[in-house]
């Protein structure tokens, strides 16, 4: 009978030596309470705790990521867009992660849901299209200053997708098209200037050396020849001079050239 009760004895003894060790990873910490009140923050690696009295709770260390769902924004603008965020924080202290907050990654969530909805709101729809990621650094600031209290440290805020009706898209496409038109007509605008420059220079430089203008006639006729056409060319002697029909061309080009 003795045996028994001193065997029962050491089986007990045994559980509770068992219950009261505890091993914590490198990327963990755990916050210990006695009896309800705060002990100590322990880990990672091995160590005892008091059976009956002491409890444990873990917390990861390590950098985790929080999906905020897409939010319904309205911009500056008066533009309906829909948004979805990715955010990336990881806990500095464990005692407060448990002590000052009820669940800190879900309150993490909903303060990254309204901080993006505040955020984007004040901004124009250009301004969330082309600098998102100043937007994404304003946000991690306000919730990083935001969630410091709780032992929490935000290390990056990006916004993974904006979505547009269907109506912006097609407005958005229509002002690309437009842009593209003008610049087409600007660059044609200035090819034509250019042109007309050089045509008023050709015609001074034709008048002032005939010598030139034959040459350019014959280079002409060559280009022509070489399309195989049948061409009449019409071409004389006046006072000593070759007569030609080009003088009269770049009259006219110098003359529309002025204009």
């Amino acid at each position: 009978m003795v045996s028994i009760t001193i065997l029962a004895g050491s089986v007990l003894l045994l559980g509770l030596l068992a219950a009261s060790i505890r091993v914590v990873r490198q990327y963990e910490r755990a916050v210990v309470f006695r009896l309800g009140k705060l002990k100590a923050e322990r880990g990672p690696g091995l160590f005892p705790l008091v059976p009956l009295a002491d409890n444990m709770v873990r917390v990861d260390m390590r950098v985790r990521e929080l999906d905020v769902p897409k939010q319904t924004v309205i911009s500056r603008d008066n533009v309906t867009l829909e948004v979805d965020a990715v955010i990336y924080y990881k806990v500095t202290s464990a005692s407060k992660a448990i002590v000052e907050v009820e669940d800190f990654e879900a309150a993490t969530l909903l303060l990254a849901q309204t901080t993006l909805r505040d955020i984007l709101g004040q901004n124009e729809l250009d301004t969330i299209l082309s600098d998102r990621d100043d937007l994404n650094q304003r946000i991690k600031e306000i919730l990083d200053f935001t969630t410091e209290p709780w032992g929490m440290h935000v290390v990056m805020v990006t916004m993974r997708d904006v979505s547009l009706p269907e109506n912006m898209l097609r407005a958005i496409a229509r002002q690309a098209e437009a842009e593209r038109e003008k610049r087409a007509r600007i660059i044609l605008a200035e090819g034509e200037l250019q042109a007309s420059r050089m045509m008023n220079e050709a015609a001074d430089m034709y008048e002032n050396k005939p010598s030139a203008l034959k040459l350019r006639e014959f280079q002409t006729l060559n280009e022509i020849a070489k399309e195989k056409n049948l061409i009449v060319v019409s071409t004389g002697e006046r006072d000593g001079h070759w007569a030609s029909d080009l003088p009269c061309l770049m009259g006219l080009a110098r003359a529309a050239a002025d204009k």
